[in-house]
């Protein structure tokens, strides 16, 4: 039976009606779906996929566990930001989770990106990220991308690569008091093109 917390149009329910609908919260909304008899197929796209799922939530306990340039909570507000513009009610963890099996679907490898630590100085923004790649080979090359608005990142700059896991740069020539959204996109080896960073962001300032 379901519960309501108020008149049922208006505030919402939880629990199944019947055997017609069920209603329920998901990522703070109250929603409803049809009915349907749970099923657990196990078809070989099924089985990959869920594959790809396993993985990538692996990927980011490793990050999560890396004694440092840890997975934290800059690289959660980042991915969360990310998340905000390719879709309403997605978290952080839903798009690490989305990035990773997109590259992986397109025969691609995939990162999670961690321990980001950004400066901000007078007219610059100081920024490196680490990244837990997925594969044999690693991040060789990539570009930051910056810009004043978190959906135009027009502008960009290449990193240096330290030990083959941080990408590091001083952004020079930015105007004090603005905020600045930055994204770390891997250029090569070309496993890993098509990985982005989480947008982080900074305020350069005197």
């Amino acid at each position: 039976m379901a519960k309501l917390k108020g008149p049922l149009f208006s505030l919402g329910a939880t629990q199944q009606l019947g055997k017609t609908l069920v209603f329920f919260g998901w990522k703070g909304l109250d929603v409803v779906r049809e009915y349907v008899v749970p099923s657990n197929p196990k078809t070989t796209a099924q089985t990959t996929q869920r594959g790809y799922l396993t993985a990538a939530v692996a990927a980011l306990h490793t990050a999560q566990g890396e004694a440092v340039k840890t997975f934290g909570a800059l690289d959660v507000a980042a991915y969360a930001l990310w998340a905000s513009i390719v879709q309403s009610a997605t978290t952080w963890f839903n798009q690490v989770c989305r990035a990773w099996l997109d590259q992986r679907v397109a025969g691609l490898r995939s990162a999670i990106f961690r321990g980001a630590v950004l400066v901000p100085g007078d007219t610059t923004i100081y920024i490196d990220v680490s990244y837990t790649v997925d594969g044999l080979n690693n991040i060789t090359a990539g570009l930051f991308h910056y810009g004043t608005s978190k959906t135009a990142l027009n502008n960009s700059i290449a990193p240096d690569l330290i030990g083959g896991q941080t990408a590091e740069v001083t952004i020079p020539g930015l105007t004090n008091g603005t905020k600045y959204y930055i994204q770390f996109r891997p250029t090569a080896h070309a496993d890993f093109v098509g990985a982005r960073s989480g947008i982080y962001h900074s305020t350069p300032v005197a």
